[in-house]
Protein backbone atom coordinates (compact mmCIF):
# COMPACT_ATOMS: atom_id res chain seq x y z
CA UNK A 1 0.00 0.00 0.00
CA UNK A 2 2.78 2.42 0.89
CA UNK A 3 4.38 1.89 -2.54
CA UNK A 4 1.06 2.64 -4.25
CA UNK A 5 0.67 5.85 -2.23
CA UNK A 6 4.24 6.94 -2.89
CA UNK A 7 3.78 6.38 -6.62
CA UNK A 8 0.48 8.26 -6.58
CA UNK A 9 2.06 11.26 -4.83
CA UNK A 10 4.91 11.43 -7.35
CA UNK A 11 2.44 11.24 -10.25
CA UNK A 12 0.27 13.98 -8.74
CA UNK A 13 3.31 16.23 -8.40
CA UNK A 14 4.16 15.68 -12.07
CA UNK A 15 0.56 16.00 -13.23
CA UNK A 16 -0.19 19.17 -11.31
CA UNK A 17 2.31 21.11 -13.42
CA UNK A 18 -0.07 20.62 -16.38
CA UNK A 19 -2.86 22.41 -14.47
CA UNK A 20 -5.47 19.67 -15.08
CA UNK A 21 -9.19 20.02 -14.38
CA UNK A 22 -8.76 16.81 -12.40
CA UNK A 23 -6.51 13.74 -12.31
CA UNK A 24 -7.85 10.32 -13.23
CA UNK A 25 -6.43 7.59 -10.98
CA UNK A 26 -6.41 3.84 -11.54
CA UNK A 27 -5.80 3.05 -7.90
CA UNK A 28 -5.62 0.15 -5.51
CA UNK A 29 -5.59 -3.57 -6.19
CA UNK A 30 -8.35 -6.11 -6.81
CA UNK A 31 -6.65 -8.62 -4.48
CA UNK A 32 -6.77 -6.35 -1.45
CA UNK A 33 -9.37 -6.87 1.29
CA UNK A 34 -12.06 -4.21 1.20
CA UNK A 35 -10.78 -2.52 4.35
CA UNK A 36 -7.31 -2.21 2.84
CA UNK A 37 -8.81 -0.53 -0.21
CA UNK A 38 -10.77 1.84 2.02
CA UNK A 39 -7.64 2.77 3.96
CA UNK A 40 -5.65 3.25 0.75
CA UNK A 41 -8.30 5.45 -0.85
CA UNK A 42 -8.66 7.59 2.29
CA UNK A 43 -4.90 8.16 2.26
CA UNK A 44 -4.96 8.85 -1.48
CA UNK A 45 -7.67 11.48 -1.02
CA UNK A 46 -5.57 13.09 1.71
CA UNK A 47 -2.62 13.27 -0.70
CA UNK A 48 -4.83 14.89 -3.34
CA UNK A 49 -6.02 17.44 -0.77
CA UNK A 50 -2.41 18.13 0.22
CA UNK A 51 -1.65 19.21 -3.35
CA UNK A 52 -5.04 20.86 -3.88
CA UNK A 53 -6.04 18.67 -6.81
CA UNK A 54 -9.18 16.66 -7.47
CA UNK A 55 -8.51 12.97 -8.03
CA UNK A 56 -11.18 10.82 -9.64
CA UNK A 57 -10.67 7.10 -9.05
CA UNK A 58 -11.51 4.85 -11.98
CA UNK A 59 -13.59 1.69 -12.04
CA UNK A 60 -11.03 -0.56 -13.68
CA UNK A 61 -10.06 -4.22 -13.78
CA UNK A 62 -7.15 -5.08 -11.54
CA UNK A 63 -7.91 -2.16 -9.20
CA UNK A 64 -9.96 -1.66 -6.05
CA UNK A 65 -13.03 -0.66 -8.08
CA UNK A 66 -12.81 -3.65 -10.42
CA UNK A 67 -16.38 -4.90 -9.90
CA UNK A 68 -19.74 -3.44 -8.83
CA UNK A 69 -19.96 -5.26 -5.50
CA UNK A 70 -16.56 -4.32 -4.09
CA UNK A 71 -17.03 -0.79 -5.35
CA UNK A 72 -20.37 -0.44 -3.60
CA UNK A 73 -18.94 -1.80 -0.34
CA UNK A 74 -16.08 0.70 -0.49
CA UNK A 75 -18.19 3.69 -1.51
CA UNK A 76 -20.43 3.20 1.51
CA UNK A 77 -17.43 4.18 3.66
CA UNK A 78 -16.17 7.07 1.51
CA UNK A 79 -18.98 9.58 1.01
CA UNK A 80 -16.73 12.28 -0.47
CA UNK A 81 -14.79 10.22 -2.99
CA UNK A 82 -15.17 11.03 -6.69
CA UNK A 83 -14.92 8.30 -9.29
CA UNK A 84 -14.45 7.87 -13.03
CA UNK A 85 -17.01 5.42 -14.31
CA UNK A 86 -15.82 3.01 -16.98
CA UNK A 87 -18.52 0.40 -16.76
CA UNK A 88 -17.03 -1.67 -19.59
CA UNK A 89 -14.71 -3.22 -16.99
CA UNK A 90 -17.58 -4.21 -14.73
CA UNK A 91 -19.40 -5.78 -17.68
CA UNK A 92 -16.56 -8.11 -18.63
CA UNK A 93 -15.67 -8.95 -15.02
CA UNK A 94 -19.32 -9.77 -14.26
CA UNK A 95 -19.98 -11.32 -17.69
CA UNK A 96 -23.23 -9.39 -17.98
CA UNK A 97 -24.60 -5.94 -18.71
CA UNK A 98 -25.14 -3.73 -15.69
CA UNK A 99 -28.93 -3.43 -15.84
CA UNK A 100 -29.11 -6.29 -13.34
CA UNK A 101 -26.80 -4.43 -10.93
CA UNK A 102 -28.72 -1.17 -10.89
CA UNK A 103 -28.29 -0.50 -7.16
CA UNK A 104 -24.51 -0.43 -7.69
CA UNK A 105 -24.91 1.81 -10.74
CA UNK A 106 -27.05 4.31 -8.82
CA UNK A 107 -24.58 4.37 -5.95
CA UNK A 108 -21.66 4.87 -8.35
CA UNK A 109 -23.60 7.66 -10.05
CA UNK A 110 -23.76 9.54 -6.75
CA UNK A 111 -19.94 9.63 -6.75
CA UNK A 112 -19.36 9.94 -10.48
CA UNK A 113 -17.18 12.80 -11.64
CA UNK A 114 -16.14 11.63 -15.10
CA UNK A 115 -17.20 9.00 -17.67
CA UNK A 116 -15.17 6.78 -19.97
CA UNK A 117 -17.48 5.85 -22.83
CA UNK A 118 -15.96 2.54 -23.81
CA UNK A 119 -18.69 -0.04 -24.45
CA UNK A 120 -18.04 -3.52 -23.10
CA UNK A 121 -19.87 -6.81 -23.56
CA UNK A 122 -20.14 -10.01 -21.59
CA UNK A 123 -16.98 -11.54 -23.09
CA UNK A 124 -14.80 -8.48 -23.51
CA UNK A 125 -14.08 -4.92 -22.35
CA UNK A 126 -14.56 -3.37 -25.79
CA UNK A 127 -17.05 -4.18 -28.54
CA UNK A 128 -15.54 -4.28 -32.04
CA UNK A 129 -17.65 -1.25 -33.03
CA UNK A 130 -20.36 0.42 -30.91
CA UNK A 131 -22.41 1.24 -34.02
CA UNK A 132 -22.74 -2.41 -35.01
CA UNK A 133 -26.33 -3.64 -34.65
CA UNK A 134 -25.20 -6.86 -32.97
CA UNK A 135 -23.91 -4.73 -30.06
CA UNK A 136 -26.90 -2.39 -29.83
CA UNK A 137 -28.06 -3.90 -26.54
CA UNK A 138 -24.63 -3.33 -25.01
CA UNK A 139 -24.51 0.28 -26.22
CA UNK A 140 -28.01 1.03 -24.93
CA UNK A 141 -27.24 -0.54 -21.55
CA UNK A 142 -24.17 1.66 -21.13
CA UNK A 143 -26.18 4.69 -22.22
CA UNK A 144 -28.74 4.03 -19.49
CA UNK A 145 -25.89 3.97 -16.99
CA UNK A 146 -24.51 7.26 -18.32
CA UNK A 147 -27.94 8.86 -18.07
CA UNK A 148 -28.07 7.82 -14.41
CA UNK A 149 -24.76 9.63 -13.91
CA UNK A 150 -25.96 12.77 -15.67
CA UNK A 151 -29.09 12.83 -13.54
CA UNK A 152 -27.09 12.37 -10.34
CA UNK A 153 -24.60 15.07 -11.35
CA UNK A 154 -27.43 17.44 -12.15
CA UNK A 155 -29.01 16.79 -8.75
CA UNK A 156 -25.63 17.44 -7.09
CA UNK A 157 -25.34 20.83 -8.78
CA UNK A 158 -22.81 20.02 -11.50
CA UNK A 159 -22.69 22.75 -14.14
CA UNK A 160 -20.84 20.56 -16.64
CA UNK A 161 -20.18 16.90 -17.26
CA UNK A 162 -17.15 15.32 -18.91
CA UNK A 163 -16.71 12.16 -20.93
CA UNK A 164 -13.73 10.58 -22.70
CA UNK A 165 -14.41 8.41 -25.78
CA UNK A 166 -11.89 5.86 -24.62
CA UNK A 167 -11.92 3.07 -27.18
CA UNK A 168 -8.31 2.01 -27.27
CA UNK A 169 -5.59 -0.11 -28.82
CA UNK A 170 -3.35 -1.94 -26.32
CA UNK A 171 -5.22 -5.25 -26.56
CA UNK A 172 -8.68 -3.67 -26.70
CA UNK A 173 -9.08 -3.23 -30.46
CA UNK A 174 -9.98 -6.49 -32.19
CA UNK A 175 -7.52 -7.79 -34.81
CA UNK A 176 -7.71 -10.50 -37.45
CA UNK A 177 -5.73 -13.65 -36.68
CA UNK A 178 -2.42 -14.27 -38.47
CA UNK A 179 -2.34 -10.85 -40.21
CA UNK A 180 -2.94 -8.88 -36.98
CA UNK A 181 -4.84 -6.33 -39.06
CA UNK A 182 -7.29 -4.19 -37.04
CA UNK A 183 -10.92 -4.91 -37.91
CA UNK A 184 -11.98 -1.28 -37.52
CA UNK A 185 -10.48 2.19 -37.61
CA UNK A 186 -9.84 3.37 -34.06
CA UNK A 187 -10.15 7.07 -34.87
CA UNK A 188 -13.47 6.48 -36.60
CA UNK A 189 -14.76 4.47 -33.61
CA UNK A 190 -13.84 7.18 -31.12
CA UNK A 191 -15.25 9.89 -33.38
CA UNK A 192 -18.48 7.95 -33.71
CA UNK A 193 -18.97 7.40 -29.98
CA UNK A 194 -17.96 10.99 -29.25
CA UNK A 195 -20.48 12.49 -31.66
CA UNK A 196 -23.14 9.95 -30.69
CA UNK A 197 -22.82 10.78 -27.00
CA UNK A 198 -22.83 14.52 -27.60
CA UNK A 199 -26.15 14.07 -29.39
CA UNK A 200 -27.34 11.62 -26.72
CA UNK A 201 -26.55 14.10 -23.97
CA UNK A 202 -28.38 16.93 -25.72
CA UNK A 203 -31.44 14.71 -26.21
CA UNK A 204 -31.31 13.59 -22.57
CA UNK A 205 -31.00 17.20 -21.41
CA UNK A 206 -34.14 18.19 -23.34
CA UNK A 207 -36.06 15.23 -21.96
CA UNK A 208 -34.86 16.10 -18.46
CA UNK A 209 -36.13 19.67 -18.85
CA UNK A 210 -39.53 18.41 -20.01
CA UNK A 211 -39.76 16.10 -16.98
CA UNK A 212 -38.88 19.00 -14.67
CA UNK A 213 -41.69 21.09 -16.13
CA UNK A 214 -44.17 18.22 -15.88
CA UNK A 215 -43.26 17.59 -12.24
CA UNK A 216 -42.93 21.28 -11.40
Amino acid sequence: VSEHLSDLESQIILGKSLKPKFINVMGGCDAWPIQTSIDFLKAAMDIADKYDVLCSFETHRGRSFYCPWNTAAILEHLPDIRITCDFSHWVVVSERLMDSEWDAIELAAQHAHHIHSRVGYDQGPQVPHPAAPEYQAALESHQRCWEAIWAAQQARGYKETTMTPEFGPDGYLHHLPFTNAPIADLWEINSWIGHTEQAHFQAWKQTSKIKEVQHG
